[in-house]
């Protein structure tokens, strides 16, 4: 059941009583807990290798070609399309309205301006030229998921806010009114303007700073019409969960998962490409979208890597993939392959040095 505010024995400290995975006042994942081998001394090593020995191709040289948007190209966009702006930014065009996911505008996916990830390229639209928007759809509260100033400008132009257990309580503290935010726990589903969009599980966490571990829930969307049908992932590990996703609510036209961003250290939290690739296969999708890439440089990977490894993936397994360029349209039920484009930004970027 959809609950504008949740329900809860304190303002600071919500019980979420029908939720079978939140305990004294945190969510956690049920099936497969976060592995926190290491603890404070494993953080450190991490810290230290993302200080100290980050490789140099982490972040391209050059910005990635990006497809400028118009709002008036916006308009004139067929119904079944999606335009992909930036990580996992996602504008949909679905019964002639519009949908986003995972808004994140904000140069830096970082609590502070001057400091953290920066982004690779601009985003193809910017904030204000952006249509509006039926619904803004949040995954979870990590800072290149949910950008506060992207929030702030949106909810002038957007009718609802729809996000996981928790997530309600921090975009009204930002000024959202409570009648425009629907609140999801897994399996809830929220129908408008002939859209379902349903919370599904996914394996990862939340917080925003050191106090808020795992008080707001995180999810994965499934998103369906009458015509389409798509997975949106959030940020996940790779589970069994995937499976049952699929035999429940797929088939899926589209799965946009998450390929990017990993290590093996956490990939409990964060899928390597491989994985993702069989998460796909789990949830029976059609075509795959590689999402959680080519915007921040927010791992220990060449920012390349993450497409090259999940094609080579995709061709043991037959599976299609597209990887249209940022800004640049795609048919939900015919997508193209898209280009090689991080291939071009690298010959691009060898040619000014030489």
């Amino acid at each position: 059941m959809a609950i504008a505010c949740s329900t809860s024995a304190s303002a600071d400290k919500p019980e979420y009583l029908d939720s079978n995975h939140h305990a004294e006042a945190q969510f956690f994942n049920p099936e497969q807990p976060v592995n926190h081998a290491g603890g404070l001394w494993a953080g450190l090593k991490i810290l230290w290798d993302f200080t100290f020995n980050k490789p140099k191709d982490a972040a391209p040289s050059t910005s990635p070609t990006v497809l400028p948007l118009t709002s008036e190209a916006l308009s004139a966009l067929a119904d079944n399309q999606f335009v992909r702006l930036g990580h996992s930014t996602l504008l949909f065009k679905l019964n002639h309205r519009f949908w986003l996911t995972d808004p994140v505008f904000a140069e830096r996916a970082s609590p502070l301006s001057w400091a953290g990830p920066k982004r690779f390229h601009a985003s193809p639209i910017s904030l204000d030229d952006l249509p509006s928007i039926e619904a803004v759809i949040i995954s979870h509260d990590h800072y290149d998921h949910l950008d506060k100033g992207a929030i702030v400008a949106l909810a002038q132009k957007t009718k609802r806010f729809i996000v996981p257990l928790g997530v309600g309580g921090l975009l009204q503290a930002w000024g959202v009114a409570a009648e425009q935010v629907i609140e999801l726990d897994w399996h809830e589903t929220h129908e408008m303007a002939g859209v379902k969009l349903t919370a599904t599980p996914a394996q990862h966490f939340s917080g925003r700073s050191l106090t808020d571990k795992n008080v707001r829930l995180w999810a994965s969307w499934v998103i369906k019409t009458s015509t389409v049908s798509l997975f949106f992932s959030g940020d996940t590990g790779y589970f069994e969960g995937f499976k049952r996703i699929g035999e429940r609510y797929g088939p899926f036209d589209v799965t946009f998962v998450e390929t990017g961003a990993y290590d093996p250290r956490w990939a409990d939290i964060h899928m390597l490409p491989e994985q993702s690739v069989q998460a796909h296969v789990d949830l029976q999708g059609r075509w795959m979208m590689p999402i959680h890439n080519g915007t921040f440089d927010l791992a220990m990977h060449a920012w390349t890597e993450p497409f090259e490894r999940a094609l080579q993936a995709a061709a043991k397994y037959q599976v299609a993939i597209t990887t249209p360029l940022m800004g640049e349209p795609v048919a939900i039920l015919a997508p193209h392959a898209g280009s090689f484009w991080w291939r071009e930004a690298v010959q691009e970027a060898v040619a000014i040095t030489e």
